[in-house]
């Protein structure tokens, strides 16, 4: 029954770290042909450019919580002190990432909000002069 239960647990760990490649391969195509677009098209705005990172580092942290879920997997039957490290090492670097995303997003919001708020207050002010 435990050998069932183990090789069953890599095989579904195995296929969970599938789903974290493939995550990040598919968002860093995707990152790499908008900045290409970005640098070889138009002048972009920063805050274009902001939004395709922003973009790309949530599908990092998705691949990361993938990636710890199957590490989780992979310790739930007879965890060593390396997987319990590298289980660790994992959370922590997402906890970051998530940390400055999340910091990154409210200050982005503010600052379109601002930006709509004075087209906004610009567009009234050119309707009461007309």
């Amino acid at each position: 029954m435990e050998h069932w239960m183990t090789e069953s647990s890599h095989l579904v760990a195995l296929v969970i770290e599938a789903m974290a490649l493939l995550i990040i391969a598919v968002s860093s195509l995707v990152a790499f042909a908008g900045s290409a677009r970005l640098v070889f098209g138009a002048e972009a705005k920063n805050e274009e450019k902001r939004a395709l990172w922003l973009r790309y580092a949530r599908w990092l942290i998705a691949a990361l919580t993938f990636q710890l879920a199957a590490d989780l997997v992979h310790s739930a039957i007879s965890p060593t002190w390396d997987d319990i490290g590298r289980l660790a090492a994992i959370a922590l670097i997402r906890t970051f990432l998530n940390y400055f995303l999340e910091r990154d997003v409210a200050e982005m919001s503010t600052v379109q909000r601002e930006r709509a708020e004075a087209r906004a207050q610009e567009r009234s002010a050119q309707a009461a002069l007309r």
